[in-house]
């Protein structure tokens, strides 16, 4: 991957002298979904598929941008004295995010540069591409101007600017698992006060896999917004009767004996997901200390009829993937993960069963959808780094 990316990088700006190679992963999230901006906790991973970027620095104050998933857009260039979304700067607008949030933060980037990505996360797979990206830019930023920021900044900046630069109000979770990835181990993360645990991943002849619906979806144009505000709302009538910050902190019997204060039933099926989402990643974190990774799987199930149910972030893409996989034998748990609304599940499936899985799913959803699925069996990778 190093040469083909270096060659194209000079093919397009016409020789590679200093120029850098890095790479940021995309991420998984195991259980623990729509928890992050309430306060909760989530459990994801990085992964060894990611974004990989070439960089150097300019004379000027030019930016370049060239994106070997987005050919047909060419370079697209832009400036350091252009920081503002554009709807014509397309995927740039993510990078030029981070740019313009280091600058908010006292850092602002001397020098243009040029720069080519190349992700191998599926485009609108839920994967977090859009994270990848801002982590990396934040990664080649402090490589390249010797910027002071730990990786816990580089998430906190990525969340940052796609909050404020690009209008989504996402958590800190996918920009949080990206850059502090480590190999073979899940996150566990408080995002209450971002305490974090690694947790070792020790999956018995069974592999996850993720099944890609490749039904696209646009977070900022998707519901995502709605249902925060959605939950914000909750919280503010549990107030009147809970001290509580976040939905994050309550249990799930005071949530029983307080939902009464939430006046909307659609609003109080919103914040019980939040609540028992957030106690199934407890369990979901102790089942796997304990070695018990059915019990794991069962919490994933549980996790999908939540997010079906009481969040309605599935859909009927997400839903004929995850009933298909539960009819698999050999199969520990299913759900949907990231966003909604399209994107993927994450399943954990025995070896064996793996051939078998995407077969029988697969045929199913391409009978049902009408298209294909695409299917991933992933390992669990580092954060950002320099190659």
């Amino acid at each position: 991957m190093k040469e083909v990316i270096l060659q194209r990088f000079a093919d397009i700006y016409g020789d590679a002298q200093g120029a850098q190679i890095y790479f940021a992963p995309g991420r998984v999230n195991l259980i623990g979904e729509h928890t992050d901006y309430n306060g909760g906790h989530v459990f994801p991973c990085a992964l060894t598929i990611g974004t990989y970027g070439v960089a150097r620095k300019r004379q000027d104050r030019k930016l370049r941008f060239y994106s070997m998933n987005f050919e047909k857009l060419g370079v697209l260039e832009s400036s350091l004295d252009e920081l503002s979304p554009d709807p014509r700067a397309d995927w740039t607008n993510y990078p030029k995010g981070v740019i313009w949030a280091f600058g908010e933060k006292g850092m602002k980037v001397p020098t243009g540069m040029d720069i080519l990505l190349n992700g191998n996360i599926p485009n609108g797979s839920g994967l977090s591409s859009s994270a990848s990206v801002e982590v990396l830019t934040g990664f080649i930023l402090r490589d390249l101007f010797g910027f002071e920021v730990t990786n816990q900044d580089l998430a906190l900046i990525g969340q940052y600017s796609e909050n404020r630069f690009n209008g989504v109000n996402c958590g800190i979770m996918d920009q949080f698992a990206i850059a502090m990835g480590r190999e073979e181990h899940a996150i566990f993360l408080d995002t209450a006060d971002l305490s974090y645990e690694y947790a070792p991943i020790r999956l018995k002849n069974a592999k996850i896999v993720i099944a890609c619906s490749n039904k696209k979806r646009g977070l900022g144009d998707s519901k995502y917004n709605e249902r925060r505000g959605e939950c914000e709302a909750a919280l503010a009538e549990l107030q009147k009767e809970c001290e509580i910050k976040s939905l994050g902190e309550l249990t799930e019997e005071e949530f029983e004996k307080h939902k009464g204060s939430i006046e909307s039933e659609v609003r109080r099926r919103r914040a019980k997901h939040a609540v028992y989402e957030n106690r199934r990643t407890v369990l979901a974190v102790q089942a796997l200390q304990d070695n018990d990774v059915a019990a794991f799987g069962q919490l994933m199930n549980a996790s999908h009829v939540s997010l079906r149910d009481d969040y309605e972030v599935t859909g009927m893409e997400l839903d004929t993937l995850v009933e298909e996989a539960w009819k698999v034998e050999g199969v520990i748990g299913s759900r949907m993960t990231g966003a909604g609304f399209g994107g993927c599940t994450v399943s954990i499936v025995k070896d064996e069963a793996i051939d078998d899985f995407i077969a029988r799913v697969g045929d199913a959803y391409r009978e049902k959808i009408g298209y294909n699925a695409d299917f991933y069996v992933v390992e669990i990778g580092d954060g950002p780094r320099k190659l």
